[in-house]
This record gives structure tokens, sequence and C-alpha cells, in this order.
């Protein structure tokens, strides 16, 4: 049953009974009211509680939500193509030729001749499947896909939103029903169980097991040996400088006689933990900056719990940044400081640059945001998890929770990828009884946090849904700001594989943004493309700058007038802090300022980002 000490938050108000829910309705935030509660209802009704009841309560235990939105664009997938004749005659002719592709190919392989041509996949990677007759059911299944994909490919007269959706869909689908999921048809499993004699199929249960009995207790998986917080990943020295409801903020000690004169205050995202910042001591940015000669602070965001459910977006701005900020100036006595943010924490940084600029408020020396969107029009592969209907049911969810649970979010991104993020390691760790190879950003990334209720949904609508931010319509305080304002110099990052910001939308800082631009295309993903060390073979980046007074490129123009370097993209993030910061100083040995308010909490990593 679900929890019923936050039925509270479902229980219809009388007009002034004094039991009204306020935080319902923005005054900050956001431009437009929740489409689940309007700002000018004073009354729920009954049986819109009960909706709302029944939505959070099922979207609890299921992701009933994502589904009902498939059936939705199938639907009208189904009708367009219903009125599609000259397309649906091609798709046949395509079945009809990959059908006869697939006999020819039966006949010569039962003949025992060697295929002209052979095929390749990311699930059949072993020579085992290019084996007769483990061939056969795996190019089925390839033909299959080749034609799903042209069924579900853009067509003219199908909005964009079903035709992605179904797109979507089939692949889910398809990947279910490949063949490398099922036992007697996998060429590996077969061979490692007749060299184990079942042995890997006995560990493949236990493992099954030991999480199956996780997931129903509701406990994150346990730190991997090796990979432990504090002991080995996050563990440039520093300490706990401030603390409050949202943030511990972590000082780190110098190793350089001298400094950059601004420091540099970094801010990750609240949907992950801040040590992907500080992972492993060989790919740490932290540790690496401070080599450099750089004051660091960093941010780290508490892992909310269900009493944390009324903070909003505009509290993380205030409790967040904006205490981050005044401390950073108060224990290096510099006005100026070089502000760092990092995907959703950038996003929350180029909020903060814009309210202010628009206050008159010029202590940002410049701003770098990696992996960071101000514009979420095209959002990437996560927009197949936000529209109206999703969000309207996770609110509800959240309302009985307090929060958005960890594992929705990881649940969330391992459903973009299903083959890498879900089927794939099924198969290793139910069918060949090997846990997948640990790695430190891997323990990172399941190290996953919960959200808020309120702020998730000031973010899921303000940002996402409605794209207030880069329409200059979010309100902070108040009154709008605009991206249009801020005047420090920014340096943006993308990376050229990120599925979850595309470089392309990140690159809209450049059109939104008035000052200096230098934007930088990374290789990788979004986190890994990120994470890039010198001295990681094979990284290269793209470097190109857009002045103020300069005309706007498109990011093919910009790509292909780029410079291109070799190595890792922080050796020309650190040479551009430099030429933009003031004379060196002294290296500060002390930790936080006690007199003024600032003493020191804690060794770091601190305490919140050790709560799972």
């Amino acid at each position: 049953m679900p929890d019923t000490s936050r039925l509270s938050h479902f229980q219809p108000a009388a007009p002034g009974s004094g039991n009204e829910d306020a935080s319902r309705v923005r005054k900050d935030g956001p431009a437009k009211p929740s489409a689940c509660v309007s700002a000018n209802e004073s009354e729920e009704t009954a049986f819109a509680w009960l909706d709302r009841f029944f939505r959070g309560a099922s979207m609890r235990y299921a992701p009933n939500a994502p589904i009902l939105t498939g059936f939705a664009a199938v639907h009208d997938w189904m009708v367009h193509m219903s009125r599609s004749p000259g397309h649906n005659l091609d798709l046949t002719i395509q079945a009809f030729e990959s059908m006869l592709g697939l006999q020819a190919y039966v006949a010569h392989r039962v003949s025992g001749q060697e295929p002209e041509n052979g095929f390749s996949g990311t699930r059949f990677r072993s020579d085992y499947w290019k084996t007769f007759p483990f061939d056969l059911p795996a190019r089925s299944w390839l033909s299959m896909r080749d034609w799903w994909r042209s069924a579900t490919a853009p067509s003219r007269g199908l909005n964009t939103w079903s035709n992605e959706h179904t797109a979507y869909w089939a692949e889910l689908a398809l990947e279910a029903m490949s063949p490398a999921n099922v036992p007697f048809l996998n060429p590996d499993v077969i061979h490692r169980t007749l060299e184990e004699s079942g042995e890997n199929l006995q560990k493949g249960w236990q493992n099954w097991l030991d999480d199956m009995r996780r997931e129903i207790g509701g406990r994150p998986p346990p730190p991997h040996e090796g990979y432990e917080v504090g002991k080995d990943l996050a563990i440039t020295p520093g300490k706990v400088v401030y603390q409050n409801d949202l943030i511990e903020l972590i000082q780190y000690g110098p190793t350089t006689d001298t400094v950059a004169r601004e420091p540099v205050l970094m801010v990750p995202a609240w949907i992950m933990k801040y040590y992907i910042l500080d992972l492993s001591p060989h790919n740490s940015l932290v540790r690496w900056l401070v080599s450099e000669g750089f004051q660091v602070f960093m941010v780290s965001w508490k892992n909310p719990h269900p009493e944390d459910a009324h903070f909003r977006l505009n509290d993380y701005l205030d409790l967040g940044i904006g205490e981050a900020l005044n401390a950073v100036n108060t224990i290096t006595g510099e006005e100026k400081v070089h502000a760092c943010g990092y995907c959703l924490g950038g996003t929350l940084l180029s909020m903060q640059a814009a309210r202010m600029a628009r206050d008159g408020d010029h202590r940002l020396s410049t701003l770098s945001l990696l992996a960071a969107q101000t514009d979420f029009t095209e959002p990437g592969d996560i927009r197949l998890l936000v529209d109206e209907a999703q969000v309207t049911y996770l609110e509800d969810m959240m309302e009985l929770e307090g929060v958005m649970p960890a594992r929705m979010m990881s649940d969330g991104f391992r459903a973009l990828r299903p083959d890498s993020q879900i089927w794939d390691p099924a198969v290793k760790t139910y069918l060949l009884g090997e846990r997948p190879p640990i790695f430190d950003i891997l323990a990172w990334n399941e190290d996953a946090t919960r959200m808020p209720s309120a702020m998730m949904s000031d973010y899921l609508r303000g940002l996402y849904l409605d794209n207030d931010l880069a329409s200059s319509r979010y309100k902070v305080d108040g009154r709008a700001i605009s991206i249009s304002d801020i005047r420090a110099p920014i340096f943006a990052v993308g990376t050229n594989r990120d599925h979850v910001a595309p470089w392309k939308s990140v690159f809209k800082i450049t059109h939104l943004a008035r000052p200096d631009v230098t934007f930088v295309l990374a290789d990788g993903g979004h986190n890994a493309g990120i994470v890039t060390e010198p001295g990681h073979p094979k990284r290269h980046h793209k470097i190109g700058h857009t002045m103020a007074h300069e005309h706007h490129l498109s990011p093919e123009a910009w790509e292909e007038a780029a410079t291109q370097r070799d190595g890792s993209w922080w050796l020309s993030w650190r040479d551009w802090l430099k030429e933009r910061s003031g004379e060196p100083r002294r290296a500060q040995k002390r930790y936080g300022y006690a007199k003024k308010g600032y003493p020191v909490v804690r060794d770091a990593p601190g305490l919140y980002v050790l709560d799972r």
C-alpha cells in the first residue's frame, strides 16, 4: 500500500480553511503554473484528488506514464500509416526483398558455403555468432531491425513527437527480442555453460537473487571495493568550510607557492554526486586544477530526503550558488571569482549569472559551462521521457514520496540505451555469471541521488517543457532573468557523443549570450568527454571563439571553422582562465575564515556525498 503518511498533500482543502497547499502556486520560477493544479484554483475537488492519488500511487510501482505516452504515439503513427499507401507499398517491397535475401543466405549456409557478406552488431561481437546456425537468428533479427527503422523513419505529415516516440518504443521492443538475450540462441552462453558445466548459470542465479533482494528492500548498490568515496575516490585534500540545508562547500588546499588571484568555484549537477569532478587521482579535474595553481572550491549537494520536498529550484540558487559565492568571497578576500558549472550545475550557474547581471552584481570574472544546456528545445534523448503526461504522473508520484527516487532517474537514462545499459549487462550478469568490470566513472554513476519534488517540478516544467530560461521568462525574486544580460566571458564545452546534452544544444549559448564565447567540442560522451585528463590517449578537441560583435554561426559552420587540437581540452581551459586572471598571489594555507563565520566543519569529502 502507498505510504499514507504523505496523504495530507493530496487532501482537498476547503477555501479559507488554512490548509491550502500554497507551495503548489508558483510565485517565482516557471512563468506558467503547473498543469496539474491551476494557480487560480482555491479548491480541489474530490474527483481531481482521486485522479492525482491514483496516478501517483500507480507511478510509484510501475512506470506507466511512459507506456501510456508510447500508446498514444503508436496510435498516431498507425493512423498516419493507414493513410500512406505509397509508404506501405515501399515497406512491403522492403520486407519481401529482405525475406528473399534471408532465404538465399540460409540456402548458402545449409549447403556449407561461406557467406559472401558478413554482418555486424554490438550484441554479436564474438566470432561464435558468425558460425552456423547461430548466424541465422542474428541475421534475421538485424533484418527485422532494419525494416522497423525504415517503418519508423521520419515521414511527411507525421508529427515529430509521435515519430520519435514510436521509433523509441520499436527499438526497445526489438532489443528485448534480440537472440542475444535467449540462452539457447546465444552461442556465448552455450559455450560458457559447456566449459563451466553450468557454473555460470549458478553464479548468474545468485547474482539475480542478490539484485532482487536489494531492489525489493530499496537498498542502493553497495560501494565497490577499491572505489569507495573518501578512500579511493574524492580524495583531493580539503576541508568543508560551510554547510547549510542544501550544500557543503569544500575548500581544497593549495599545492603551489602562488595561485591565480581569482578562486574557482565549481558547481556540479544536483542530480549527481560532485566527485565526478574529483574521481581517481589520475583523472581528477579538481586535483589537476589545484596542481596548476588555482584556488578551488566545490559545491557538494545534499542528497535530499522526503522532509526536503519543499525546496524549490530558486532555493538551489540562493542556498546553493549564492551562499557558496558569498563564502568564497569572504574566505579568499577576493571579489572576483571564476565560476564553473557541469551539466545541470552549469544550467543553474547560468541562471545565477543572469540574475547577478540583472541586479548589477559583477563578481563573476568568467563563466565556464561544461556540457550544460541553456536552451531546451533540443535537449537530447531525454526528451523521450519528458512531456506533459509524464511530468504530471511524476509530480503526483512525488507528492507521495516527497522526492524523486534515485533509481527512477538512473532507470530512465538506462532505458535510453537499452542495448548497452540493460540487455548486454543482464546477459553478462545473469547468463554468463560475471559482473561487468567496474571502474571509477561506473562506480560514481551507480551512486545516484534523489531530487526534492518541488524543485524537480520547477526544473522539468520551467526549463524542459516551457523553456522559460531561453525565452527570458524564468523569474527569480519576482523578476525575469535573461541569459542575454550576462557580460562575463564564457568558456563552454560540448562533447561529440553526448546523448544527454547534445553539443549542438550546448552550442546555443553562443546565440543566447552577448559576451565573448569560447566554445570547445571535445571528443567523448557526457561524462567521459569531460573527465579527459592530459595524457589520455587518442583524445582531441576543436576550439573556436565567437566575439561579442561578430555574427553568429551555425553549429556546422562553427565546426568547419574551428581549430583542431590534440590532447585534453583541460589544457585549453587552463590557458583561457590564466589569460583572464589577475596577478598571482601567495597561496593561502588557511582553511575557512572562522573569525568571519566560516570555520572548518570537517574534512573533505564531507558528509552529504556519503549519504546513499
